[in-house]
């Protein structure tokens, strides 16, 4: 849990922050005897910065304006990063506590490997006695998630991204059980291919958790802790970021943190193909054709498609259990970037209900999401001369890629009740409100507040 979050006040005095409306402001600023610095400081109703006013033993109390677009999340934000060391504590009754300090929270995070040292941040004491228990569960969520992206690839292979699995199954008394190196490659050719060019074998990670009478849900994550491209080599520009080509798998992780430790009725699986996607003379090559878990035959057009591959198997291999619920997330695309930028990860499915359900609690908890459509014709981009589908568009022109990769994934998926397909970037690259620089949790606020509902926890 976020170490700048308290629940009762410590020795040190405690900075008040009125967080008010627009029309709020003027007689705030009179009881507080602040209107002269506030003109000095041109803070008005449109101030995006929180006013620090001055008091005789140093802050004599923070004042934050409520807008349309700077809600209680990103005033939270904002103290955490604009407030000078010490213990704040909101007074109005108005603002949402749980937002301001759930923004608070998320802002807050530093990468725990990092050796530089950081300057002393604000804490936020919150009034309400059973907050922290309530937000707990999604801050140490979207902690864990930051926290595997943001590792180096040297110090993050499949081994350990699998003990990192098997560490949180644990926690939560849950079963983890991990398939690697040459085992995977009679039930998981896919995974196997992808991951034979790297010293470091690849892993199968199956994890469960909860009562079997409860829902299935089933969360896959694409593990590829480093990619090179393989054969189709990247460019130096694009490897750059390749150790967070693992953010799906720690995105699943980070949601199945936030489910178990907030004890949903909900029978959970997580599915995580771990490998590294590396150059070798054993690196599988453009041209080859491999027989999926499933069955069927892929063609690989480009080395560089690869999460796309371990995906199908691990998707197979969770349909055939036919949960009620299937989650894949992974940073898939860069077609979706080019769609719809870093902050905004598109999602697809062929259920409705579910669709408007997810697009309904991403707004609800700021967790921005868009649906975009599994169009079947564009199935035809996919087709291969010699094996029942290629793993890239092959019609010549490089359209809907991210589109025609959640195609290429539907092929795997017939029996779960409803599946999801998310192509996520799980990176910041420039720092923002709640957002720090670097890895990222993308849609699993949205998809537990959504799981919390439907399982009436809510």
């Amino acid at each position: 849990m976020a170490p700048n979050l308290l629940s009762a006040a410590g020795q040190a005095p405690v900075i008040e922050v009125y967080v008010v409306e627009p029309e709020q402001l003027s007689a705030t600023l009179e009881n507080l005897q602040a209107g002269q610095w506030a003109q000095a400081n041109n803070f008005t109703q449109n101030s995006s910065e929180p006013l620090i006013v001055p008091g005789e033993a140093g802050i004599a109390a923070v004042v934050q304006v409520l807008s349309e677009s700077r809600q209680e999340l990103q005033c939270g934000a904002e103290l955490a990063l604009k407030a000078p060391a010490g213990q704040y504590r909101l007074v109005a009754t108005k603002p949402d506590e749980a937002a301001y300090a759930l923004g608070f929270a998320l802002a807050c995070y530093r990468f725990s490997m990092q050796t530089t040292a950081q300057k002393p941040l604000a804490q936020l004491v919150l009034n309400d006695t059973v907050l922290m228990e309530e937000l707990a569960p999604v801050v140490n969520g979207v902690y864990l998630a930051r926290d595997l992206i943001n590792t180096p690839a040297n110090d993050l292979g499949p081994k350990e991204l699998a003990a990192a699995a098997i560490k949180l199954f644990e926690q939560h008394n849950g079963h983890c059980e991990i398939i690697s190196g040459e085992e995977l490659q009679e039930g998981f050719p896919l995974v196997h291919a992808v991951g034979q060019g790297s010293d470091r074998a690849p892993r199968l990670i199956d994890a469960t958790w909860g009562d079997k009478q409860h829902k299935t849900v089933t969360l896959v994550g694409k593990g590829v802790i480093f990619d090179s491209g393989g054969l189709d080599l990247k460019p130096a520009a694009g490897m750059l970021l390749m150790k967070k080509d693992m953010g799906g798998a720690a995105n699943v992780l980070g949601l199945a943190s936030m489910i178990m430790q907030a004890k949903l009725p909900i029978r959970l699986r997580v599915i995580i193909p771990a490998v590294e996607n590396a150059v070798s003379g054993r690196s599988f090559r453009p041209s080859d054709v491999f027989t999926s878990r499933k069955g069927l035959t892929v063609e690989i057009g480009n080395t560089d498609a690869e999460g796309r591959l371990v995906l199908a198997d691990a998707l197979a291999y969770a349909d055939e259990e036919k949960p009620e619920l299937l989650i894949d997330m992974a940073t898939l695309t860069g077609a979706a970037r080019v769609a719809l930028g870093p902050d905004l990860p598109p999602f697809y499915t062929s259920d409705e209900e579910l669709a408007e359900t997810v697009a309904v609690h991403s707004e609800a908890v700021n967790d921005p999401l868009w649906r975009m459509p599994l169009w079947a014709p564009y199935r035809s981009y996919i087709t291969s001369k010699i094996a029942d589908i290629a793993n890239v568009n092959t019609s010549g022109a490089g359209f809907a890629g991210s589109m025609t990769a959640a195609l290429f994934l539907q092929n795997f998926v017939e029996k779960a009740g409803s599946w999801m397909h998310f192509d996520i970037f799980g990176w910041t690259p420039i720092a923002r409100d709640i957002k720090p620089q670097g890895g990222e949790a993308q849609g699993i606020r949205a998809l537990f507040d959504m799981l919390k509902e439907n399982s009436g926890t809510k």
